[in-house]
């Protein structure tokens, strides 16, 4: 059976995440070096194959000091764990544009399965004549699960920092040449 490979356009896809400081606001930050591919018998990506890297050290927060701890052993320690992983295990239509996309999530040398949305923003051709994809993946992981354990309390007791963080990836693909 022919397959036919789909690699992130990076210039044309972000990927970011928030998570909740001192429970009253979100700080966003993103990963700027990241890569991915589906490889699908069909344009449905239904029956695909999906793999995403991302480069630990490519974190952004817009502070420095706050990237150069979160690179660090009391987060990811990227030293030690430069890449996080993701393999699917599923991609399946829940129903008109969304779809469920489950796997294995890879982060400081912890692997766990997670389920991710998915919104399907349509296809169209490019001024290159270039098919592309767009894609709106979201989803929540809970960043102690995969040993990234730091808080530090603040005066009145509380935690400084949300468990749960929210991924948000807005994605296009295009076939590979």
């Amino acid at each position: 059976m022919s397959t036919t490979k789909w690699v992130i356009d990076p210039a044309h896809s972000e990927l970011q995440f928030k998570v909740k400081h001192l429970v009253i606001s979100t700080v966003t930050g993103s990963f700027k070096t990241f890569s991915g591919e589906v490889v699908s018998a069909t344009d449905s990506f239904e029956d695909g194959k999906i793999s995403f890297n991302i480069d630990v050290n490519s974190i952004y927060t817009n502070q420095e000091q706050r990237d150069e701890h979160l690179k660090g052993t009391d987060f990811f320690d990227a030293a030690a764990f430069p890449q996080i992983s993701f393999e699917s295990t599923s991609f399946a239509k829940a129903g008109g544009d969304e779809y469920k996309l489950a796997g294995n999530l890879t982060m400081k040398g912890v692997t766990k399965p997670v389920e991710l949305d998915v919104e399907f923003g349509g296809s169209e051709k490019d001024n290159y004549g270039n098919i592309k994809y767009g894609f709106e993946v979201t989803g929540k992981v809970n960043r102690k699960e995969f040993g990234l354990t730091y808080n530090a309390l603040t005066d009145a007791g509380g935690l400084a920092l949300g468990e749960d963080i929210k991924v948000i990836a807005n994605i296009q693909l295009v076939k590979e040449a």
